[in-house]
Formats: C-alpha cells, structure tokens, sequence
C-alpha cells in the first residue's frame, strides 16, 4: 500500500503544481478573496443570493466564477494531497522497519505540506507578495521531488555505479535545479517574464540597464520598489536577465551530467530523458519570449521544470556507490 500510494501522491503532486502554475498565469491567483473559502463558503457562491452576500462582504471585489472556480479546483486538489501525505507519514512510521526510505523523510513531508497551506493562505491575504508566492512554488516543486525520490526508492533497486566525485555532480544538479526554479518563480511572481522579449539579447543589448536593488529585495510588495514607487522596468529587467543566466549555467551542468549518466549503460535511458526535457525546457523557455508568453506554453514551461526536477531525482534515487 505505501509503495501505491508514495507512487500516487507523487502523480498527484505533479498535477498540483501545474495546475498553480495555470492558475497564477491565469491572473486567478486572487479569484477567491479569502482563505480557505471562497467568499465566504467552502465552494465558489452560484445562487443569486450566495452571489449577492458575498458582495455584501466583498463589495470592492467582484466574483468571477471562472477564476474562482479555478482557485478552489487547485485548493481541493492541493489538500487532498495534504490527506494523502498524511496517510504515507502513518504508514511510514507503522512499517518504518520495512519501507526502503527513512520515515522521517515522510514525517518533512508533513511539516512541508502545512507550510505549503499557510504560504496558500498568505499569497491571497498579502495579495500575492512576490516572496510569498516565490515561496509557494518552492514548496511545491520541493513537495514532488520529495515525493518522487520516495516513490523511486520503493519501486527500483539502485543500479547506476557511480565514484563519489561524479555522484556530487548529480546530487549538484538538483540543487541548481531548485534554484533556478526559485529564479523562475521570482520572475512569474514579478510579471517580469517579457520585460525584454528579444532573443538572445535584451532590449537589443547583451548587457541591458538594470537595477539589481529593488530587482531582488524581499520583503517588497508586487509592483513596488524598496521605497514604496513603482518597479522601474531596469529592476524587471534584471530578474529576467539573472534567469536566462540562470539557464545557461542548468543547461550546460546538465548536459555534463548526461555525459556522465552514458558513460554507464544503466544510466543511459536516464540520460538521454534528461537530455530531452533539458532541450525541451529551454526550447520553451525561448519561445515564450518570442511568442510574447502565450498561456498553453508559459504552462507547459513550468511543467517542464517539474518533469527536469523529476528526471534527476531519478537519476539520484539510483546511484550507488563505486570505488575506483
């Protein structure tokens, strides 16, 4: 049972995130004004009378069942996956003697989850504050390689023999993974993704104006600078940019990763899907600059991150140790 259901909550963590990356991209990040309801009630008011007292309550902020509608399928999607963990977590610690992964790795996941609700909640009552929602993105992608390292480890034997040296390459390259995706995420969260939308230079230049400042200073709110202004276009310049840099230094760790994973005929399948969604991702990330962020790419480049992130947890979840 907790090999199906690890395997499970890991398909279903998958479908979480994307369907948060549609919703933010969607502009339905705020389609319900509260937490965790919808103006008021468990599901999205439909009767005429629901619909006027949630005006009542909510009079500056008008329903738009669309967006509503989407912001509560990605809440009951997000906390059935809640429930599920909590299930893996009761039966981890139950048959800790037996599971191939160590239970506390389950009981992080617990923690995880309720950090990822109250990031929920935070992102609609401070109005998507660009950490806050940075930080919702990081939770779940983190959520999902958590839960696909502790499906594979269940399911698969380790078989790719790799010396120490070259396994810290690997183990590096989920790092850098999860940092680009938090570059990722600031730049969605900043609607600083067509700041500049020429390839491969920006505003016609290889180093174009940019204010580094208030591009990544923490604690500001969406669309302001440090001293409460407006974000100058030099500051969404500069969260781009650092993200395209961002994916150089991905794509050219990662294509050397796959030439460590061929030189092992165990690891060469592994290799070359890392190589494809790696060429993928960027492929996508390019042409959403050019097609000026259509919503069906910009979607698919979020879950193509995800799918990067779930290839080289893989990769990880199947090294083993060599000594020469």
């Amino acid at each position: 049972m907790f090999k199906s259901l690890s395997m499970l909550a890991a398909i279903l963590a998958f479908c979480v995130v994307v369907l948060g990356s549609y919703v933010r991209l969607s502009d339905a990040g705020l389609g319900c004004p509260d937490w965790p309801g919808c103006y008021g009630a468990m599901t999205v008011p439909q009767s005429e009378s629901a619909i006027q007292a949630a005006q009542q309550v909510y009079p500056d902020k008008p329903l738009e069942h669309a967006k509503a509608w989407k912001e509560m399928a990605h809440r009951y999607l997000a906390g059935s996956l809640g429930l599920l963990i909590v299930g893996l977590a009761w039966l981890a610690y139950r048959n800790r003697d037996t599971i191939k992964t160590a239970w506390p790795l389950s009981a992080v996941l617990v923690v995880l989850i309720v950090m990822q609700a109250l990031l929920g909640m935070w992102t609609v009552t401070l109005l998507l504050k660009p950490v806050i929602v940075t930080l919702h993105l990081l939770g779940g992608m983190s959520t999902l390689v958590i839960l696909c390292w502790i499906a594979i480890r269940n399911h698969t034997t380790p078989s790719i023999a790799l010396p120490a040296n070259q396994q810290w390459w690997l183990r590096m390259a989920l790092l850098i993974w999860l940092l680009q995706v938090m570059l990722g995420g600031w730049t969605s969260s900043n609607y600083a993704a067509l700041a500049c939308t020429d390839f491969p230079t920006c505003h016609g230049l290889w180093w174009p104006e940019m204010d580094f400042a208030d591009a990544f200073h923490i604690t500001r709110a969406l669309g302001e600078s440090r001293d409460g202004g407006q974000l100058h276009l030099s500051a969404l310049t500069a969260i781009q940019w650092v993200h395209r840099l961002g994916a150089l230094v991905v794509l050219a760790w990662g294509v050397a990763s796959v030439k460590i994973l061929l030189q092992r005929p165990t690891g060469r399948c592994l290799a070359w899907i890392v190589l494809m969604v790696l060429l993928l991702q960027v492929s996508l990330g390019i042409a959403n600059l050019l097609l000026q962020l259509p919503l069906v790419l910009a979607v698919l480049h979020n879950a193509g991150a995800a799918l990067l992130g779930v290839s080289l947890v893989a990769v990880n979840a199947r090294l083993i140790n060599t000594s020469y």
